[in-house]
């Protein structure tokens, strides 16, 4: 097997995580696209602008609205007046969105138990704290 990357190591387990995630979501009735997914997840608690997603997910305002509609039309996000703006509009999360990321939660818990209980505590807990560790520089929204 030819060497293989840290990039290609990072990424294999993050993809395994979000394909057992997306199936046990529309296993539970919401069958939600990776895109989507990967656009809700930098949603606000508050509520985000639609230029600030774009912004965040790397992708045009166009891209962006599309992905609004489809999730808001899906009932997992509403348009709401911004109070520091009366003429742009927030993305906010509905109650069914919370019960989403909710089931999503609870899948990624079962997925990181599986993930310690094969490298154990110690290695588990070691991978968690150097992937902070570099967070601190890589991650721009820190």
């Amino acid at each position: 097997m030819p060497d293989i990357s840290l990039g290609v190591l990072l990424f294999i387990p993050y993809r395994h995580l979000e394909q057992r995630i997306l199936a046990g979501l529309a296993a539970s009735g919401h069958p939600i696209t990776l895109a989507q997914a990967r656009f809700a997840q930098r949603i606000d608690d508050a509520g985000s602008r639609l230029t600030q997603l774009a912004e965040s997910a790397q992708v045009t305002k166009q891209t962006a609205q599309f992905l609004v509609d489809q999730l808001e039309s899906a009932g997992y996000v509403e348009r709401a007046p911004d109070p520091a703006d009366a003429r742009a509009k927030l993305v906010r999360i509905t109650p069914r969105g919370q019960d989403v990321i909710a089931t999503a939660t609870a899948i990624q818990s079962a997925i990181e138990q599986e993930w310690r209980d094969h490298l154990g505590p110690t290695a588990y807990d070691d991978l968690f704290a150097s992937l902070s560790r570099l967070r601190e520089i890589t991650d721009p929204y820190l």
